[in-house]
């Protein structure tokens, strides 16, 4: 559990931290887009308003309170899960990559009514129209993991 807890908060802090140099240190938010290691890695500004792809987005600001709303109780949901009994390492890690996810991306809902959305990778002759962050990355991997990693089977072989 402190394990999560420990994940939780490193993927929170390097969250918000990304997100605050990339969007208002280097000015992306009015810049749009600045070219990092073409076409590979770049930053295009995008405000999520939505969930992936900006599935339910809209402008309406109820939409914004149901997705943080959901963000929270998926988190809780899942930190009492972990917290239930033990699980491994492998697990522990998942839950916490979600959850502090998760809640960057609430953060950036209560704080510009939008999650903002910066890192764009693309390939020679191929441009990725979608743009991620950080958060994204994590909820992404812990629900993988979650999936690889939860059960009895996996339990008794991830020492």
């Amino acid at each position: 559990m402190r394990l999560a807890a420990k994940v939780t908060a490193g993927v929170l802090l390097l969250d918000q931290v990304s997100k605050y140099i990339v969007v208002q240190g280097m000015h992306l938010d009015q810049r749009g887009a600045i070219d990092v290691v073409p076409p590979y890695l770049n930053f295009r500004m995008a405000w999520n308003r939505g969930v992936n792809f900006g599935l339910f987005s809209g402008e309406t600001d109820w939409m914004r309170w149901v997705l943080i709303i959901v963000a929270l109780v998926i988190s809780l949901w899942v930190w009492v899960w972990i917290a239930r009994e033990p699980h491994s390492a492998r697990v522990n890690i998942s839950a916490g990559l979600l959850v502090g996810g998760a809640l960057g991306n609430v953060v950036d809902r209560l704080v510009y009514g939008a999650v903002a959305d910066f890192l764009n990778m693309s390939l020679p002759g191929w441009q990725n129209p979608y743009s991620f962050n950080v958060a994204d990355v994590a909820i992404f991997l812990g629900a993988v993991g979650l999936v690889l990693f939860t059960g009895k089977d996996h339990r008794a072989n991830d020492g």
